[in-house]
C-alpha cells in the first residue's frame, strides 16, 4: 500500500531534509489540493505530521488539520508532538482514524500501551525513527533526533507486543529526504521478527525501483513523501508496481 505523506508549517505543505527545521522546502498547493489529488491518484491512506505541533503542542494546526483529516473514504494518520492523552483524544475528535506517537512511544510505554487497550491497536501507530550505530544496534532518538533515547527497538518493541501493537512507522534516519534508496535490509529483518506488525516504510524512496525493493520484505505499506512532491514518479505508478493494489 502507498501512503502519501505531507508534512505542515503553518499550514503549508512543506519537506524537511533529515529532520531539519532549517532545511525546509515549502510547495505552493494547500494540503487539501493535495490530499485531492492523492484520492483521485488511488490512495487510501494518508500520513499527515504537523511540525508546529511537533515544535509546541499548544500550536498544533487544528484548522489545518480539520480540513484533511474527516475524509469519508481515506483513512488518516496524524501525528506531530502527541504527549499528553488529551492530544490523541482531540485528533481522533476531529476526525483523525490514526493518531502517530513518536517520542512518546519511546519516552514512556507503559502509558502508550495503555492507550493501546483502552482506544484499540487500529488506532495507534508508533513511529519509530531508527538510527543504526557503528555495531549494527537499532537505537532510537528522540525530540526531533536530537536525543539520544538510550533505548533499542528490539527492546522497546517487547514492551509493546503484549499490547497487540499493529502500526510501526519505521524510518531509518540516515535515509529520510535523500531519495538515495531505502534500507530494505532493515524491513526484512523487522516484518521477519514481528509478523503480526504492519510495518510502514519510511525514508530514501526515490524511484519506483526503490519501492519493487521492498515487496519482498513484507511491509504493509510505504510511505512517500519527497518523491512525490517532486515529480520522480506518480501516485498511479507506485499504486501499480505495487501487488494487490
Amino acid at each position: 500500500m502507498m501512503i502519501p505523506a505531507i508534512d505542515l508549517i503553518n499550514g503549508d505543505v512543506v519537506r524537511l531534509f533529515q529532520g531539519d527545521y532549517e532545511q525546509k522546502t515549502q510547495y505552493t498547493y494547500s494540503p487539501k489540493e493535495r490530499q485531492d489529488a492523492y484520492f483521485n491518484a488511488g490512495a487510501t491512506v494518508m500520513h499527515f505530521v504537523d511540525l508546529d505541533g511537533a515544535k509546541d503542542s499548544t500550536k498544533r494546526q487544528l484548522s489545518t488539520l480539520k480540513t484533511v483529516v474527516n475524509h469519508p473514504e481515506m483513512i488518516i494518520q496524524v501525528g506531530g508532538g502527541v504527549r499528553t492523552e488529551q492530544d490523541v483524544i482531540e485528533l481522533l475528535a476531529l476526525g483523525a482514524d490514526r493518531v502517530v506517537i513518536g517520542s512518546l512511544a519511546i519516552k514512556e510505554p507503559t502509558l502508550v500501551t495503555n492507550w493501546i487497550n483502552k482506544y484499540g491497536n487500529e488506532k495507534i501507530v508508533l513511529a519509530l525513527d531508527i538510527k543504526i550505530d557503528q555495531q549494527g544496534r537499532k537505537t532510537l532518538p528522540t525530540h526531533g533526533w536530537i536525543k539520544d533515547s538510550g533505548v533499542l527497538l528490539e527492546d522497546l518493541l517487547a514492551q509493546y507486543q503484549d499490547a497487540g501493537v499493529k502500526h510501526v512507522l519505521c524510518t531509518d534516519i540516515s535515509k529520510d529526504g535523500t531519495l538515495s534508496g531505502t534500507n530494505v535490509a532493515l524491513y526484512q529483518e523487522m516484518c521477519t521478527a514481528y509478523p503480526d506488525i504492519a510495518w510502514q516504510a519510511s525514508g530514501g524512496i526515490g524511484s519506483l525501483d526503490d519501492i519493487k525493493a521492498l515487496i519482498p520484505t513484507g511491509v504493509s505499506g510505504v510511505i512517500l513523501g519527497r518523491s512525490l512532491l517532486e515529480g520522480k514518479f506518480t501516485l498511479e505508478e507506485a499504486i501499480a508496481c505495487w501487488p494487490n493494489a
